[in-house]
């Protein structure tokens, strides 16, 4: 019968197991997420322990919105591998979460606590929130007017650089004479038509679609154009012989070919066309999110200005998150080479 026994076995010099790989397994995997949680437990100290210089009613919701969230990034990220997808995707954007709990830590004590950064110039984070419960139906309104504003003067602006790019980039009678055309217009910036458009169209509103059309309508033109003058003359003979009419020729060879430069052209149109937009709110519109920055600014309610940025940049990225849904869905082949 055998006497062996497990510490002869570590006197015999038996391998262990180490648990040091484990660790640093772990550390490498959920050490961000624990770190984040930290960021986030410290904003919301920075909220509940000291007073504010100021008068804002959402310091204290602020702070357990707070721990709620650090709560949420430490299991979510410890048990990320129990929650599949969602798991993974916390635990990559962990660093991020560090990131913005420590900005919004010293934003708090820079501001709200100790004031180093002057008021009303730099508000706290709470009455950015204030701002989003108070005032959610002004700014609501403004958002819906920049919304309708901005897609109507993008799609005519769109549309109508794509059809021209198509044109010029078929027909040489058609470039003949559009091209000089778009040399002398298309450099120009878009607001410095703003005198001559609001003068000429009845109303500010007409006046701004115009303006942000243009702004649209030239970097569309351009790649679209290039992108079917840059079509392989073989792909035209290879159609030509299997007997195809010139509108297959255009809708079926020339347009699916030229569609990587026309969406190249859609992206640099929508930038521009923000720009315009927020100018226009600013000078003629009287609604929009330009003239609720506009209006802000004159009451020194710096807090709505910050609010409104913010409500603007989600905007601008949604509507590029969008157009690429929708080039990823056409362009099949290029899905993912770009990830916004």
């Amino acid at each position: 019968m055998s006497t062996y026994s497990l510490s002869d076995g570590l006197a015999s010099g038996a391998p262990r197991i180490s648990r040091a790989p484990l660790l640093a397994a772990w550390v490498k995997e959920s050490g961000a997420g624990v770190a984040a949680s930290a960021a986030w437990i410290a904003f919301g100290l920075s909220c509940l322990w000291w007073e504010d210089v100021g008068d804002w009613s959402r310091t204290h919701s602020l702070g357990i919105a707070a721990f709620v969230i650090a709560a949420i990034t430490l299991f979510g990220t410890v048990g990320a591998d129990y929650l599949g997808s969602a798991g993974r995707a916390l635990r990559q954007r962990a660093p991020w979460l560090v990131a913005l709990g420590v900005f919004l830590t010293l934003w708090e004590v820079a501001t709200a606590k100790f004031a180093w950064l002057p008021l009303p110039f730099f508000p706290p984070p709470q009455a950015i929130i204030e701002v989003y419960t108070d005032d959610l139906p002004k700014l609501l309104d403004s958002v819906f007017a920049s919304v309708r504003l901005q897609l109507g003067g993008y799609l005519i602006g769109a549309t109508i650089g794509f059809l021209t790019g198509v044109s010029i980039g078929w027909s040489r009678a058609v470039g003949y004479w559009v091209h000089p055309v778009l040399r002398f217009i298309g450099p120009l910036p878009a607001t410095a038509w703003l005198p001559i458009a609001f003068f000429t169209f009845p109303s500010s509103w007409s006046a701004s679609t115009f303006l942000i059309a243009l702004a649209t309508g030239f970097p569309v033109t351009v790649l679209t154009w290039s992108g079917v003058a840059s079509v392989s003359n073989a792909y035209y003979d290879v159609a030509r012989t299997l007997g195809a009419k010139p509108s297959f020729l255009v809708l079926k060879v020339a347009i699916p070919a030229a569609l990587p430069h026309v969406f190249v052209g859609l992206f640099m149109g929508l930038g521009s066309s923000f720009a315009v937009l927020v100018v226009a709110e600013m000078i003629g519109v009287k609604a929009g999110l330009g003239w609720y920055l506009q209006w802000a600014q004159g009451w020194a309610a710096y807090a709505n200005m910050y609010a409104a940025l913010i409500v603007m940049s989600l905007l601008c990225s949604g509507a590029i998150t969008l157009l690429f849904a929708i080039r990823d869905r056409l362009l099949v082949w290029q899905k993912g080479t770009v990830k916004w």
